[in-house]
C-alpha cells in the first residue's frame, strides 16, 4: 500500500510540473521566496497592533515566532530521519520534470508548508473574530506551497503533510496561548 501511495506521489508530481508554462516560471520562481511576502507579515503585524492592546499584540506575536521556530525544528528532523530525496536531486525524476530550484536538503515534509500553514493558521485563530475577511490569508500558504512542486522540489505529499503539521500546531500553540497566556494577561489588566 505504501509503494501504490508513494507511486501515486510521483506520478501526480510528474503531472502538476509538467503543467508548468515558461512564461509564468519568473512568478512562480518570486513565490516560492520569503522576501515577496514581507508586506503580508508587515500587515499582519500591524492588524494586530491596531486590534488589540500593546502587551497582548507583542504576547501574540511572540507566540507566532515561538510556532514558527518549533515547527522548523519538527521539519528539519523530520527531514533528516525520513531522508526522502527532492525530486530535483532523484535521479529517476529529474530528467522528467522542469526544475527551476535545486535545493540539496531532503523532501519531506515541506518546510514551506508548515511554516506558512502554521503562521497563517495562528494568525487567523487571533484575528478571527476581528476581521471576517482574514481567511484571505490563506493565498500566501496555498501559493506558497504550489510553487514548490512548480519549482521541482516537493512531492504532494510533502505538502499536505506540512500543511497538516502546520495547522495541528497552530491550534496547538493557540490552545496553549488560552490556557496559559490569556488569563495572566486578563490578570495583569486589572491588577
Amino acid at each position: 500500500m505504501l509503494d501504490d501511495i508513494l507511486q501515486w506521489d510521483r506520478d501526480t508530481f510528474v503531472y502538476l510540473n509538467s503543467l508548468g508554462i515558461e512564461q509564468y516560471d519568473a512568478f512562480w520562481s518570486t513565490v516560492t521566496k520569503f522576501p515577496p511576502w514581507i508586506p503580508l507579515f508587515a500587515l499582519i503585524v500591524f492588524l494586530f497592533f491596531f486590534k488589540f492592546p500593546k502587551r497582548e499584540a507583542i504576547t501574540m506575536i511572540l507566540t507566532i515566532l515561538v510556532m514558527a521556530a518549533f515547527v522548523a525544528t519538527i521539519t528539519d528532523l523530520t527531514k533528516h530521519v525520513v531522508a526522502r530525496l527532492r525530486p530535483n536531486n532523484d535521479e529517476e525524476l529529474n530528467t522528467l520534470i522542469r526544475i527551476l530550484r535545486s535545493p540539496s536538503g531532503f523532501s519531506f515534509f515541506s518546510g514551506h508548508a508548515s511554516s506558512s500553514f502554521s503562521i497563517i493558521t495562528l494568525t487567523v485563530l487571533f484575528l478571527r473574530h476581528k476581521f471576517k475577511w482574514v481567511y484571505l490569508f490563506y493565498i500566501w500558504p496555498l501559493l506558497f506551497a504550489m510553487s514548490r512542486v512548480y519549482v521541482g522540489v516537493h512531492f504532494p505529499i510533502d505538502l499536505m503533510v506540512g500543511a497538516v503539521v502546520g495547522i495541528v500546531s497552530a491550534w496547538l500553540f493557540y490552545r496553549l496561548y488560552g490556557l496559559l497566556i490569556l488569563p495572566y494577561l486578563r490578570s495583569a489588566r486589572h491588577v
